[in-house]
């Protein structure tokens, strides 16, 4: 668990009543973390009163094991990751809680040249998720070799559900027509450019890392294998959360305020600058990604959505559809009742409390069927109804929550 870097750091408060606290949280060279790092400077957790601390991790496995072991009190995390952890899929059970969303989307499907030829030949157009993945299916067809390795993030993560979502609408069999393996997102470039992997599903700023070093190209972006799909999630452990009440309404507070900042296209320069500079990325890969940016730019990055589109709300529809997808590839029992695990995690009533208070949107439920809108639609909330984009999934099918399994 070494090789963590401190961003900020502060004394710690005991956490009673109104006063502030020492928060530390986790996070990866990412830049869908925007929210965290930009309520650092923008001075949004010093607004609410809080003191926090953000500790630069170099893997999802650091993550994990570090809220596990209670080194951390919360992190930027995904959400098949968050469950895994409070169900005890990687060791000892640590339940968790994921009281907001943090993004939507963000990822990218990328290949080797050699292999994105044969999807994505070049031109203005994109083809579309599932266009894509039946001509990655007819080349691998043709090509006749070894199966290819494309890495994911880690194997609780949405890139590795949403990459073999895909490779299904396409025909393929994720266990048996390519190899998945598992490279942190700060070293898949490395990897593709090694001949390590053939390809790799992962966050900005990675996909137009890959593009700008011309050794890989963008075949699919995963808001085309699910439209406004969730991405990253703030985790904290049930125990901290439940010793420490006021101070994680006062983070969600400063967080939410971040997300709004970070949604606007006005700001997505000084966003990717200090994003940039905090995390040491690449300024104009970051910035490729953020609200603004031209989206569907063939070979460079899929657009984060901060806090538009209800962003922020855990839905737990959406929570239960990363655990079926979990049942369907067998990471989890598939026994296991899902609905409870849903509920035991994420907690839209502590989203509730602080998005009342900065005027953020409140859903009116809190599960929605997924997949059902292929185009803009309206939400209805406890005040004006919010405008939401498509939840389409790229081979058309809805996703019933209330449906047994």
């Amino acid at each position: 668990m070494s090789g963590s870097r401190a961003i900020s750091r502060r004394q710690d408060g005991d956490g009673r009543g109104g006063a502030a606290r020492h928060i530390t949280l986790g996070l990866l060279r990412l830049a869908d973390a925007a929210p965290l790092v930009l309520a650092e400077a923008i001075g949004a957790f010093a607004a609410e009163g809080v003191e926090v601390r953000l500790s630069i991790e170099p893997s999802w496995a650091n993550i994990a094991d570090k809220i596990a072991y209670g080194l951390i009190d919360g992190a930027v995390m995904l959400p098949p990751l968050a469950f895994a952890v409070s169900l005890g899929l990687r060791g000892g059970a640590t339940p968790l809680l994921v009281p907001m969303s943090l993004s939507l989307n963000g990822n990218t499907v990328t290949l080797a040249d050699r292999l994105a030829a044969d999807i994505a030949p070049g031109g203005d157009r994109m083809p579309t998720a599932l266009e894509a993945a039946r001509r990655f299916a007819a080349s691998l067809a043709a090509r006749r070799g070894a199966r290819p390795a494309l890495a994911v993030v880690h194997a609780y993560s949405t890139h590795n559900l949403l990459l073999r979502y895909w490779l299904a609408a396409g025909g393929l069999d994720p266990a048996g027509d390519v190899e998945l393996v598992v490279v942190p997102p700060a070293q898949v470039v490395d990897a593709l450019a090694a001949g390590a992997i053939a390809g790799f599903c992962a966050g900005a700023p990675w996909g137009a890392a890959a593009a700008r070093a011309g050794i890989g190209r963008t075949v699919a972006v995963t808001s085309g294998i699910w439209n406004n799909h969730p991405e990253k999630v703030l985790a904290v452990s049930r125990r901290w959360a439940q010793k420490h009440p006021e101070p994680l309404q006062r983070l969600l507070r400063a967080l939410l305020r971040a997300a709004r900042y970070c949604d606007e296209p006005a700001n997505a320069e000084p966003v990717a600058e200090c994003v940039a500079r905090s995390l040491a990325l690449d300024p104009a890969a970051v910035r490729a990604s953020l609200p603004g940016a031209a989206a569907g730019a063939p070979g460079i990055a899929d657009i984060s959505t901060f806090f538009a589109n209800a962003a922020n709300f855990p839905w737990r529809s959406q929570a239960l559809w990363f655990l079926r997808e979990m049942a369907r590839w067998g990471y989890i029992d598939g026994a296991l009742d899902l609905a409870a695990a849903a509920a035991a995690v994420y907690r839209p009533e502590l989203y509730r409390s602080a998005a009342a208070a900065v005027g953020a949107p409140l859903p009116l439920a809190e599960m929605k069927s997924e997949g059902v809108h292929g185009a803009g639609w309206m939400l209805p909330t406890s005040g004006a109804a919010v405008a939401m984009g498509p939840d389409r999934f790229c081979d058309g099918a809805v996703f019933d929550p209330w449906a047994r399994r």
